[in-house]
């Protein structure tokens, strides 16, 4: 059985780990400074590196349609989105899909969770339907308010965009909410990595 609070001490000490050597690295990732998104151009507001423990597990570019520095700015902002990741690691599918999925129950209230079922599954089964990511491949999450969230691997769309504003929210909660994925990361996307 699953315990958890089991994976707080790691947790911690991960933090702590990464908080001396991670604060102001660059990313490995040479992130395009701009993007096009249903014919909206995007600009790259920040990029930063996940860790687990002492361990790169990807980079990750947060697009905007124009720079903001605080979760509130980016959660009120209008207009399309998109996260772009490059594992740094070999990472199972079904791992990735779980710990997104954590990272939305997180951050939302079960009422939030519940009405979003049919989109957070679909999110798990896109990731679930690859076995891993290697060290360099990419995958994507491209918000279109009106249409919805499109998840790419490879630079390919897997299937059609599912949910609605209120869902690709959540799933910018993963590293932007209350209890961030990883605070430092969250700093760097929001530009405010420590020079």
């Amino acid at each position: 059985m699953h315990r958890p609070n089991a994976a707080l001490p790691a947790l911690l000490l991960a933090l702590a780990l990464a908080a001396g050597s991670a604060d102001a690295a660059p990313t490995a990732t040479r992130f395009d400074p701009a993007v096009e998104v249903q014919g909206s151009k995007l600009q790259l507001n920040g990029a930063g590196t996940r860790y687990r423990a002492i361990f790169k597990v990807y980079d990750m570019a947060l697009y905007t349609t124009k720079k903001v520095a605080t979760s509130a700015e980016l959660l009120t902002l209008p207009g399309p989105k998109r996260l772009q990741f490059v594992a740094l690691r070999e990472l199972p599918g079904t791992d990735l899909g779980r710990l997104f999925l954590k990272g939305m129950g997180d951050n939302a209230t079960r009422e939030q969770v519940q009405r979003h079922t049919l989109a957070s599954t679909r999110l798990i089964e896109v990731f679930s339907g690859r076995s891993k990511m290697m060290p360099g491949e990419s995958f994507a999450m491209e918000f279109v308010p009106g249409k919805g969230t499109t998840f790419y691997i490879l630079g390919k769309p897997q299937g059609e965009p599912v949910g609605d504003d209120e869902f690709f929210s959540m799933v910018l909660r993963i590293w932007f909410g209350e209890s961030p994925a990883d605070p430092l990361l969250k700093d760097a996307l929001l530009g405010q990595s420590k020079e």
